[in-house]
């Protein structure tokens, strides 16, 4: 062991921090009592639980993406990004299954989940963002372009499958689903190989010496740790496997006994998702890391393509639901127009009056999704 090596001991000290045993112990206690919750609940006693669960659900996620950045921070780029983009994307899978496994018909809360990340993503999470770095009085670097056309060439490719093809050619049927699912998954396995391989550059701040990372500099970090924080992430995140369903079943009693926009509960479970993500974002923009925001939120939004679109068409197949991915005419508009206009705000330095332009798109999905319904 070399002297900048902490010890074993250090190591579980770094680790097992006061907060990260809380919401271990939270989780898990939360899990245990789940089933006391009742099956029929009044109104108000629902809303407590699902407030809590909520909650419970929302701090678990943090503890996952602490561990996933402190990983992040000793593997380096791509994998560091990676792994704290797929940890997210693994909670949405798991909360979108629950709602598609739970009672009820959710024939398009896969659809409504994916779109509104899209827009929380592409319009609110990366405007914030770039209303932070252009306002900043040290301007923040020009993205690396090669790496913004990578993930935007992508993301509309699997937004065409999924949300136009369907309008014109209906539904897709059990062969069809199958079909999609693979290719979205290869087409996704496929973007991963050439980050991790010979284009891993694109995706490494302007200005950085290019550099992969490859197992000598995994090796070169303390092994203890990164098996420690691995176990911690798991351990966290096994409870918000296990308290999906009661969320679900709670969301679902709850959009029976008010009248509620159908489109809500995936919004809540996009909501929840993303915001560890989100204030990880923002932190990037406030120093000015352009680049490490891209990543973020376009690595994320395909992220959520590639494993989400296959999960999901698998579950209806097997569990014979109907997945109704098609979009409507506006939100098919407003996606094509947040691609177009990302294309432009993620080509130079970071603009302040890009980011306002990413904003008025979200409000403009706002008012259509969920005001004029």
């Amino acid at each position: 062991m070399s002297a900048n090596t902490p010890s074993p001991a250090q190591t579980f000290k770094q680790v097992l921090t006061p907060l990260a045993l809380f919401r271990l112990a939270l989780g898990w206690l939360a899990f245990l009592f789940s089933p006391f919750i009742p099956r029929q609940p009044s109104t108000t006693v629902a809303l407590i639980f699902l407030a809590a669960l909520i909650g419970i659900i929302i701090l678990s996620s943090f503890g996952v993406v602490a561990q996933a950045e402190k990983l992040a921070e000793r593997l380096g780029d791509p994998y560091g990004t990676i792994i704290l983009t797929l940890s997210i994307v693994v909670i949405e899978v798991v909360l979108i299954s629950a709602v598609m496994l739970g009672p009820g018909e959710h024939q398009t809360v896969a659809r409504d989940s994916i779109m509104t990340v899209s827009m929380i993503i592409m319009n609110l999470v990366a405007g914030v963002a770039l209303v932070v770095m252009g306002s900043s009085s040290s301007s923040a670097k020009k993205p690396n372009s090669a790496g913004v056309r990578a993930y935007l060439g992508r993301i509309a490719i699997l937004g065409l499958i999924v949300f136009y093809i369907p309008v014109v050619t209906g539904t897709y049927d059990a062969f069809q689903s199958g079909l999609v699912a693979v290719g979205v998954a290869v087409c996704y396995a496929r973007f991963l190989q050439l980050q991790l391989g010979k284009r891993h550059q694109h995706f490494q701040e302007v200005g950085t010496a290019p550099k992969a990372a490859t197992r000598s500099d995994v090796v070169q970090t303390n092994n203890t740790e990164i098996a420690l924080r691995s176990i911690v992430l798991l351990l966290t995140a096994i409870p918000i496997v296990m308290l999906a369903h009661n969320m679900a079943s709670l969301l679902e009693l709850m959009a029976g006994r008010f009248t509620l926009p159908v489109a809500l509960p995936a919004a809540i479970i996009a909501i929840i998702v993303f915001l560890p993500e989100t204030i990880t974002t923002i932190k990037a923009a406030l120093r000015g890391e352009s680049q490490r925001v891209s990543n973020l939120c376009h690595g994320a939004l395909l992220s959520t393509f590639g494993l989400t679109i296959p999960s999901v068409l698998v579950i209806g197949d097997v569990t014979r639901q109907t997945v109704i991915l098609a979009e409507s005419t506006a939100n098919l508009l407003l996606f094509a127009a947040t691609i177009a206009l990302t294309l432009v705000s993620f080509r130079g330095r970071p603009r302040v009056r890009s980011g306002i332009a990413h904003l008025a798109l979200f409000v403009a999905y706002t008012v259509f999704t969920f005001v004029l319904v």
